[in-house]
């Protein structure tokens, strides 16, 4: 990496992937407080040089997000996923998979925080990312379950 930044310098884009990938390393080990740094650096320069509404600054915040839900720490995961997800949907559509990937997350992040993740919920987080179509289906499906418990 010192190569790269002496050859690119160091805020290239290049850098920050490099910072991304030891750190995901880092956090696979465990030794979380060696990842958060450099997915904050990476984080930085992503901002700086592709601009806050990048995709590449998405995959960053949803790392760094990644990092802090395996260290129990969801109050700060939780902004980060949703702000991964505007951004990838809105630079890559509603169906791109990086935006089911960012439901998933926050599907998941919900669950290890005891968020009972019912039907509405699920509804309210596709209607959020403009995901009408599947939004439908399930509210049909929670309108169902309700007349059953009556």
């Amino acid at each position: 990496m010192a190569i790269q930044e002496k050859a690119r310098g160091e805020n290239h884009p290049d850098v920050a992937i490099s910072l991304n990938n030891l750190a995901n390393l880092y956090h696979e080990q465990g030794q979380y407080a060696l990842a958060e740094p450099l997915l904050k650096r990476s984080l930085a320069i992503r901002e700086k040089e592709l601009g806050e509404n990048h995709p590449d600054v998405a995959k960053s915040l949803n790392n760094l997000a990644g990092l802090y839900q395996d260290q129990g720490q969801y109050a700060q995961a939780e902004p980060l996923y949703q702000c991964a997800l505007a951004i990838w949907e809105k630079a890559l559509g509603a169906y791109h998979p990086n935006v089911v990937l960012s439901l998933e997350n926050l599907v998941g992040l919900y669950q290890q925080t005891n968020v009972v993740l019912s039907l509405e919920n699920l509804v309210g987080l596709y209607q959020q990312t403009d995901c009408a179509a599947l939004a439908g289906p399930l509210e049909k499906r929670a309108a169902a379950i309700r007349a059953i418990k009556r």
